[in-house]
């Protein structure tokens, strides 16, 4: 036990004196530590698995839905900045995200969307990762998000994508 307890007083004796003769690269490396911490559950719900897609790494739903509708939106032209916007919105909103979170989120899911090469290809993968980790459960929030991005009526492949969704998830 004294042996612990003298290891313990050089370490901490070492780090005063690291403290004393650096301030400024101390609080520095503290911001980081708290910016690490801060952000370890972000990281933690989403984990990169080797050998597998990206989107096999989505633990977290939301991230799952935004990606989902911002393939929706992207399956017949570019979006527009009203559509981001309102995705931006109905992030906070609907899937009761901080402004942070929702950006962060937004983010990760264009980059899911890319991985999976089209808006076409990414959602029956991103619908069927969708199902699995929430087991079916966020239809309703996926729904009210996707109805909330559709200006005036579907076209052909968004049609195309809900039956996906609905193959995905189960549904008739």
């Amino acid at each position: 036990m004294p042996i612990i307890i003298a290891i313990l007083a050089a370490v901490g004796g070492a780090l005063w004196w690291w403290v004393r003769s650096n301030p400024r690269e101390a609080i520095d490396t503290a911001a980081d530590v708290a910016t690490t911490i801060a952000n370890a559950p972000r990281r933690l719900a989403f984990r990169k698995q080797t050998k597998a897609h990206p989107v096999e790494g989505i633990d977290d739903p939301r991230i799952a839905i935004c990606a989902i509708a911002q393939s929706f939106i992207e399956l017949d032209e570019l979006p527009t900045i009203e559509q981001r916007k309102r995705l931006h919105v109905l992030m906070r909103s609907k899937l009761r995200c901080s402004e942070e979170e929702a950006t962060e989120i937004e983010v990760l899911g264009r980059w899911l969307l890319t991985q999976c090469n089209t808006g076409k290809e990414a959602i029956p993968r991103l619908g069927r990762r969708l199902h699995k980790i929430d087991d079916g459960t966020a239809w309703d929030e996926m729904q009210t998000v996707l109805t909330a991005l559709i200006d005036g009526d579907l076209s052909h492949s968004q049609m195309d994508a809900i039956d996906d969704l609905r193959i995905a998830f189960k549904r008739r």
